[in-house]
């Protein structure tokens, strides 16, 4: 089983629509049993709390449904855990250093390394645009996908 932690923030914009989008994903291509999707944060600010509803909107648009979903926070249990821990941003990849360490299996990377784009992607609640980080998600999700082989 391929496991994954998508992490952001504050585990309610980015890292949820990755773990849903990406659950999604693998549903639609028939192979969810190979897999074990989730989501946390690098912050304590929004534990506890729902899928923001922007966000949560966006993937409804899309079918795609994130009911139950509560913020976590990363753990350095975490780093054992999951086989890759995939980061929206650079912020997140330094606040993570806390939980991995310097990444000694290489397990680290950034949701838009999987793309041609190497980039971050950008934090909607600070820039309100949900389509472009629908947009991004989809990309590096898909891009992860064709790197673990499946298509």
């Amino acid at each position: 089983m391929i496991k994954i932690l998508f992490v952001c923030h504050g585990n309610i914009c980015r890292s949820p629509m990755a773990e849903f989008v990406m659950k999604d994903l693998i549903r639609k291509k028939g192979v969810s049993e190979k897999f074990e999707i989730a989501s946390a944060a690098t912050s304590t600010e929004e534990l506890g709390n729902p899928v923001y509803p922007p966000a949560k909107k966006k993937l409804a648009e899309h079918g795609i449904s994130c009911s139950g979903k509560t913020a976590r926070r990363m753990t350095e249990a975490d780093y054992s855990y999951y086989d890759y821990i995939i980061a929206m941003d650079r912020n997140n990849l330094r606040n993570m250093t806390r939980f991995v360490g310097n990444d000694p299996d290489k397990k680290v990377s950034l949701l838009m390394e999987h793309t041609s784009t190497h980039r971050d992607v950008a934090d909607p609640w600070y820039t309100g645009d949900f389509q472009q980080t629908w947009e991004d998600v989809n990309e590096g999700c898909l891009g992860l996908l064709k790197e673990l082989g499946v298509q």
